[in-house]
């Protein structure tokens, strides 16, 4: 039996003003980069449209010029043309990337992030369409809408922690635990600490002069946790209906 709710919420486009009033629920806050198309979900419902109108949204941008797990993904084919200003011609052409696709958390659940993605990403008339994200290991809804994942590697720097960490005695299930892990950090003796203190911000630089500079506290172990987990998915879907543009 269909959702109540769910037949009175419709896929239409939008504009990049429609994202506004959601992007406070995205859990990045950088820009969207040049947008390509942006379709957004309307409740229509005659009371509930007073109060939330807009209830999910789907951004679509310009692609970056160089992606390593595309470049995996698709065996090299955006990058065989020799010249790189002829290459991203090539990829600005086939290529369209998800940049943002957010729903109102009172419309979460319902099945609403990948029916957009899917429903969506027809209408581009695009070859490809790609998102890249970390979010994607918590919810996997790219995959449910169609697209193959592909798994980056761990950064270095991640490896070089792990080591860093295990080293003065933190190691890989202590890290489940943010309290257990800033005990342990805590509790060093202050030649150990003096270490892994170095090897902490050496990681965190690489998430800007703000991560690296928050002093030793629950908040910056929390930090630390949640980037060492970070790896990039990426995802492609192959629209066979449209023919590559060369």
């Amino acid at each position: 039996m269909q959702c109540t709710i769910k037949k009175y919420l419709k896929i239409v486009a939008g504009t990049i003003a429609d994202y506004k009033p959601l992007s406070r629920f995205h859990y990045r806050d950088c820009q969207t980069g040049p947008v390509s198309a942006v379709y957004k979900i309307i409740d229509t419902h005659p009371m509930r449209e007073q109060i939330e109108p807009i209830v999910g949204i789907i951004i679509y941008s310009m692609p970056a010029c160089s992606v390593q797990l595309r470049n995996i993904a698709t065996e090299g084919l955006f990058t065989k043309l020799g010249s790189s200003s002829v290459n991203m011609q090539l990829i600005n052409q086939n290529i369209r990337t998800i940049a943002r696709v957010v729903i109102e958390p009172r419309y979460r659940a319902l099945g609403l992030a990948y029916e957009l993605v899917q429903k969506t990403m027809p209408l581009l008339n695009m070859p490809y369409i790609e998102a890249l994200a970390v979010m994607g290991k918590v919810n996997p809804f790219f995959e449910k809408a169609g697209m193959m994942k592909f798994q980056g590697t761990e950064p270095a720097r991640s490896v070089r922690l792990r080591n860093a960490l295990s080293a003065v005695g933190v190691e890989q299930a202590d890290l489940v635990d943010i309290e257990r892990t800033h005990n342990k950090l805590q509790g060093l003796n202050e030649k150990a600490k003096s270490f892994i203190e170095k090897q902490i911000t050496d990681f965190l630089a690489a998430y800007g002069r703000r991560a690296r500079n928050l002093p030793a506290c629950l908040k910056r172990t929390e930090l630390l946790i949640s980037r060492l987990s970070d790896r990039p998915v990426y995802y492609l879907w192959r629209n066979a209906d449209v023919k590559l543009k060369i």
